[in-house]
């Protein structure tokens, strides 16, 4: 089992998926994501039962993702939501309107949330497409 997921988070399946893409990934073509975003994401999933869980995206440096909160360093932008990530990741959902609707909320710079939608392309099977 991925250290990224968490039983109590069904997202976090989408998560180690992402994981496992940049795992994948050659040095040049993770050098190639972090030129692109130059961020790093935390994204703050809260479940059904209240309870809340991090992930951070490092695009800033290492090209990688791990569980838990930023550990020195400070997220350019947090992602604060609830299990409407896998809708948001699947592209059930546009992140337009998850914000607009009060289901994805933001701290930091929200314009780095909108380079988002690439890097979860990354984890998705190449039939489906995230819209943020």
């Amino acid at each position: 089992m991925s250290d990224l997921k968490d039983q109590d988070f069904p997202s976090s399946d989408v998560i180690a998926n992402l994981g496992a893409a940049f795992d994948a990934l050659s040095e040049k073509e993770k050098k190639s994501e972090v030129n692109k975003s130059k961020a790093i994401f935390e994204l703050l999933i809260k479940n059904k039962d209240g309870k809340e869980q991090s992930w951070v995206i490092d695009l800033k440096k290492e090209g990688k993702v791990v569980k838990g909160k930023p550990q020195g360093v400070k997220p350019d932008v947090t992602l604060i939501m609830d299990e409407t990530f896998t809708d948001l990741a699947s592209g059930k959902i546009g992140g337009q309107k998850a914000y607009m609707t009060g289901k994805l909320k933001t701290r930091g710079n929200m314009m780095l949330a909108t380079k988002l939608e690439g890097v979860l392309k990354l984890g998705q099977p190449k039939q489906q497409k995230a819209r943020l």
